[in-house]
């Protein structure tokens, strides 16, 4: 019972702090979603177009011009696609392509495990705050002798908008998480056409030189 007492004298400090740490959770993923966009927008390129001067240089055999268009693009699909154009050797190649594919997928997943933690933990961070302005709102209603009182429609009012604060930061960061997974998977699909185009010019590189 003396832990019950203990535990239930925690509500004495409110929900507020709850509502304020729900903010300063809204305002970090806030600046984890813009700082994502960024990359993601500043890393863009027209990839079927780079996909087309590709296939083109490497036809001709050009490829120290196909090495040059690629290190220009600032995509991360075209970084992948150089890396087995500068491999020594097919099997050299498909190493470097699986290796650097793996480290662009770190690069960009990089804090979108905050976002993913807090669209799933925001809605229970919520609920705390809702369960002390409820405990709250319960001995208000004690120290008025049941009858209905401003305090106590106060302390209710709180417990709800906590609730509905961590609705509000869970809904927004869970939206940005699923945008950014599918982001990544259309960029690692993309990267592995280009990458393709890579080895198959590598593969018919000792075709080539045996048929001279």
């Amino acid at each position: 019972m003396d832990v019950l007492n203990r535990i239930t004298s925690l509500a004495q400090f409110g929900a507020s702090w709850v509502l304020w740490l729900l903010i300063l959770l809204s305002v970090v993923a806030v600046a984890v979603a813009i700082e994502r966009a960024v990359l993601f927008l500043s890393s863009r390129d027209d990839i079927v177009r780079l996909r087309d001067d590709l296939r083109k240089l490497l036809g001709r055999g050009d490829s120290g011009a196909a090495r040059r268009k690629l290190e220009e693009s600032p995509s991360f699909e075209a970084r992948v696609a150089a890396a087995g154009l500068n491999a020594d050797g097919v099997a050299s190649a498909e190493e470097r392509i699986l290796g650097e594919t793996e480290l662009v997928r770190l690069t960009m997943e990089k804090n979108l495990a905050l976002l993913g933690t807090l669209g799933n933990n925001a809605p229970f961070i919520g609920l705390l705050g809702t369960v002390i302005g409820i405990v709250r709102a319960f001995r208000e209603l004690e120290h008025s002798s049941g009858q209905v009182s401003a305090g106590l429609m106060a302390e209710i009012g709180e417990a709800l908008v906590a609730t509905a604060i961590g609705l509000m930061v869970a809904l927004p960061a869970v939206a940005f998480f699923n945008l950014y997974q599918r982001v990544i998977r259309a960029r690692l699909a993309q990267a592995g056409a280009l990458s393709h185009e890579v080895l198959a010019f590598r593969k018919a590189e000792p075709v080539a030189s045996a048929a001279e």
